[in-house]
């Protein structure tokens, strides 16, 4: 259904599929976000995603690109969907697109939490540099501190974009990733280096069928605060993720996207829990900077 989607269909779909997990829709979360960017939905791409740990139980996001002629921040605050404090985050998206050249964006929110997080695209076969970035005054000065970590592994000149959480008040910067990035022996030693548990065996194989690495930081610690892995597949289930019951069924019942791409997400927090992130597309286009950032992380 590219290039179709209409406001009232897309939330539509939007409380199916969270009605399918057994999430209540909260229309006065969903409805305002979604009428924000009512114009960019017809050649949006938009994913669903729910992910298997506690922090995210009961919560179902929806997530959209936004073309690069359009300030998604800019909107947010001028909805209300974002409420500023003062914070360097809220000047970050900005700042970057004075510094880099942007592409597009993204939005993502919860049908609970809300507005939450922006993405901001880099051109495709033009991978920003971690020292370029550092150089943005409202970075966390985390990003500049794990630069030679991020080197090590060949990661430091990889970044396909950024991403801006302003519930959490953290960032995620996204690495194409190379077979040997996502190898065993390299994996296990970037969770060692920076003291994050060891994958287990099942997590493990799943990080090797990576073709993104990304990284979250924040601006009260010079630490990397989690590493997450990034695969695309047509079939999850095949996947060795431990998706748990819930999601697997939402899988098998979900009636949009059944023919699109999927993307699991695989992290492990500081206390060692592992965890999944399913996106499911209810709009997919092979052209989107989504699909380009796939392609070339698999082919670097």
């Amino acid at each position: 259904m590219s290039g179709t989607a209409d406001l009232a269909g897309v939330y539509a779909a939007v409380e199916e599929s969270a009605g399918l997990l057994d999430i209540a829709c909260e229309r006065e979360k969903v409805w305002p976000i979604l009428a924000a960017y009512e114009d960019v939905l017809p050649s949006a791409v938009i994913g669903f995603r729910v992910a298997t740990n506690s922090r995210h139980e009961g919560e179902f996001d929806c997530r959209f690109t936004v073309p690069g002629t359009v300030d998604p921040y800019v909107v947010a605050v001028a909805e209300g969907l974002i409420a500023q404090d003062g914070h360097p985050i809220e000047s970050l998206i900005e700042d970057v697109r004075k510094h880099c050249p942007v592409d597009s964006y993204g939005v993502d929110f919860g049908v609970l939490g809300g507005f939450k997080k922006i993405w901001a695209y880099f051109p495709g076969g033009r991978h920003e540099s971690l020292s370029h970035l550092a150089e943005v005054p409202t970075m966390p000065p985390s990003l500049g501190a794990t630069q030679e970590f991020f080197a090590r592994y060949g990661l430091a000149d990889q970044v396909d974009l950024i991403g801006v959480d302003y519930a959490s008040k953290t960032m995620n910067v996204y690495f194409a990733a190379s077979p040997d990035v996502v190898s065993a022996e390299t994996v296990l030693a970037m969770h060692r280096e920076i003291g994050l548990s060891e994958p287990s065996e099942g997590m493990l194989d799943f990080c090797c069928k990576a073709f993104g690495v990304y990284a979250t930081l924040n601006w009260d610690s010079l630490e990397v605060e989690r590493i997450a892995y990034s695969v695309k597949t047509e079939d999850p289930l095949e996947l060795s993720a431990q998706l748990g019951a819930k999601v697997e069924q939402f899988l098998k019942t979900v009636p949009y996207g059944v023919d699109a791409p999927k993307m699991v997400y695989a992290a492990v927090t500081s206390d060692g829990e592992e965890y999944y992130k399913l996106q499911s597309y209810y709009q997919w286009r092979t052209d989107s900077r989504l699909n380009l950032s796939y392609i070339g992380g698999r082919s670097a």
